[in-house]
């Protein structure tokens, strides 16, 4: 049962700390730190790279895209809001799954989410890797990669607060370079105008293609993974703990203020996330030399067209300013990555569903050390090897999505079997509402865009999926398959 579960996982949480020296998950985010990390792992400018390819896709209506897209992705963030108050725990969609659906689900649900926190960070140090070679072309990118690495590494070893605060300033440089390309942009624009109409960006060249949009859309939900290991942090977050199982939270106890202040801040995250790239792309589509149809005609030119429309109109200077910000943002896009990857390697080995000693927590900095390590580890190897290869960046990026997108789906289905099988919730059309018309309707956006991925995106993830399928069928097989209560008291006693 969810309350069994959650107790267990929690009271084992406290074993496990305390053979590891007395450490354990601190509650010292805020609010601030959380939105922090969710956009840091976003990317404040995140559509840069695939800018020229949404407003080839959607006929010029690249702004329109990521409004639409971002609605979209409201309906997931959503759904991690409901369920970050049912079952508080650092498993994020693995903790979700198993309250509201059942341990199998949970640990598929975690599983491919793992392939998603472990690879979009090797993506995001592969791509400061190259960024840094290109400006220092003596060193190797996949030294440049290792060394991100090693950085951000550390920086997530120190502890929590510490790796929040150096990704605060992160943030705050990756906002300023924002702000003076989006002034830039204005002054352009005020001064000599627009390159095509004022309403281009949001209705397209020649009218609003519906279907171009929606297929561009399947892209553009890429640029806002990372805003769900907001969740990931729940038991992290400053407010009083969860004092107990999914059962108690289920009620929602709005007391408990560290699951109301992560909800907050995935829902304040993707809004802030939307609004920036909405505006971007916007003074980015007026400004553009090339019209929507010849970047369609030259797809060579689709990865470079925002640099290139920053370059031709406002300046050599900013286009490096970019340039850079993107490089040192990556790095640290990737440091929150690799903390959620961890909480979700702690949370499944304290479990007994990986590797109970990933469970332990450092006395002196309260984090999950070896599932830090774990997953440092896992990405310097995917990172450095992907560097490389010629295609290793297109290779990777092309695998991400779908681990996230599966987890996501599951999410959505969490909602609805918690809320309307498990508490039986009785609260009419608003309950009907809340809990299972906007969870199908992520459902059907989580669909749709998997049904877009690519083929070897769809063939890793199912490859991926079938692994996790023989790790469960053995962990059943040799007894792993417990209740809650036992699995968690496992992972505190061994």
């Amino acid at each position: 049962m969810p309350g069994r579960d959650g107790g267990g996982a929690g009271d084992a949480t406290g074993r496990a700390a305390r053979e590891d020296g007395g450490g354990e998950l601190r509650r010292t985010l805020g609010s601030r730190d959380l939105i922090v990390y969710g956009l840091l792992f976003i990317a404040p400018m995140a559509p840069v790279g695939i800018f020229g390819t949404l407003q080839a896709a959607s006929h010029g209506a690249v702004t329109a895209v990521y409004a639409v897209a971002t609605v979209a992705m409201g309906f997931t963030a959503y759904s991690y809001a409901q369920m970050v108050r049912v079952a508080p725990r650092a498993g994020s969609v693995y903790a979700y799954a198993r309250a509201g659906l059942n341990e199998s689900a949970g640990f598929v649900a975690g599983w491919m989410a793992l392939l998603d926190y472990l690879l979009v960070p090797a993506v995001a140090y592969l791509f400061s890797g190259v960024a840094l070679h290109a400006v220092v072309p003596s060193v190797h990118a996949w030294v440049w990669t290792a060394l991100a690495v090693a950085v951000t590494t550390l920086l997530n070893l120190w502890g929590v607060r510490t790796a929040a605060r150096v990704g605060f300033a992160v943030l705050a440089m990756e906002i300023v370079v924002l702000g003076v390309f989006v002034v830039s942009a204005l002054v352009e624009l005020l001064s000599h105008g627009a390159r095509r109409g004022w309403a281009e960006p949001l209705t397209g060249a020649g009218g609003f293609a519906v279907g171009a949009v929606l297929s561009a859309v399947s892209v553009a939900v890429l640029s806002y993974l990372g805003f769900d290991a907001i969740a990931s942090f729940a038991e992290e977050a400053a407010g009083r703990p969860a004092d107990g199982g999914g059962a108690d939270a289920g009620g929602g106890d709005r007391r408990d203020g560290g699951p109301e202040r992560v909800a907050r801040a995935v829902l304040t995250c993707l809004v802030v996330a939307g609004v920036l790239f909405a505006a971007q792309t916007y003074l980015a589509a007026l400004l553009m030399p090339m019209s929507a149809a010849e970047l369609a005609a030259h797809p060579a030119q689709q990865g470079n067209a925002f640099y290139a429309t920053v370059d031709a109109t406002l300046g050599r200077p900013l286009h490096g300013l970019v340039a850079a910000s993107k490089a040192i943002g990556a790095a640290f896009a990737a440091l929150a990555g690799q903390a959620a990857a961890g909480r979700l390697l702690f949370a499944m080995a304290r479990d007994r569903r990986l590797p109970p000693g990933m469970a332990k927590v450092a006395a002196g900095s309260g984090v999950p050390r070896r599932a830090l390590l774990g997953a440092a580890l896992v990405t310097l190897v995917a990172a450095v090897g992907a560097a490389r290869r010629d295609d290793g960046l297109a290779l990777l990026s092309s695998i991400v999505s779908v681990g996230a997108l599966t987890a996501f789906g599951l999410l959505h289905a969490s909602v609805i079997g918690w809320f309307r099988f498990r508490v039986r919730e009785r609260a009419g059309l608003p309950g009907v509402l809340r809990h299972v018309v906007a969870p199908s309707l992520g459902l059907a956006v989580v669909a749709a865009v998997l049904a877009e991925a690519s083929v070897t995106a769809q063939l890793v993830g199912g490859g991926w999926l079938v692994v996790g399928a023989v790790v469960l069928v053995v962990q059943r097989r040799r007894g792993g398959q417990s209740g809650g209560g036992r699995a968690g008291g496992g992972a505190g006693r061994d």
